[in-house]
């Protein structure tokens, strides 16, 4: 059975539960997300790459969040990813309190949202 439906930006089609953020990674590697991205302030910046993405140059296909228990300093959030340009990858960030870089919550509203 396929599950579908959409919130905002995002698609779900058939998303998997997953017991941690290394199983998701894995799983996702498996299916072509090989872009290792992490979260800058205004970006999000793939070393092996060099490259940079504006939030309108990227949508989120799949994200992930997994709590930490009582330790909030361990939620994650898994985000899966495709470029403008084809290009695809995760981003693994936190989403609790302690969170320090891009606010996913904010880049997904400024696509939804694209400025005039």
């Amino acid at each position: 059975m396929v599950k579908h439906f959409k919130d905002g930006n995002l698609n779900y089609v058939d998303m998997k539960n997953y017991e941690s953020p290394v199983d998701a990674l894995t799983d996702l590697k498996s299916r072509g997300y090989e872009a290792n991205f992490e979260a800058e302030s205004f970006c999000l910046y793939c070393g092996d790459l060099d490259m940079r993405l504006n939030p309108e140059e990227f949508k989120v296909d799949e994200e992930y969040r997994f709590e930490g228990g009582l330790n909030h300093e361990d939620d994650s959030v898994v985000v899966a990813i495709t470029s403008s340009s084809g290009v695809k990858g995760t981003l693994v960030d936190g989403y609790g309190s302690y969170a320090e870089n891009m606010n996913f919550e904010k880049a997904k509203q400024l696509q939804a949202h694209p400025a005039v």
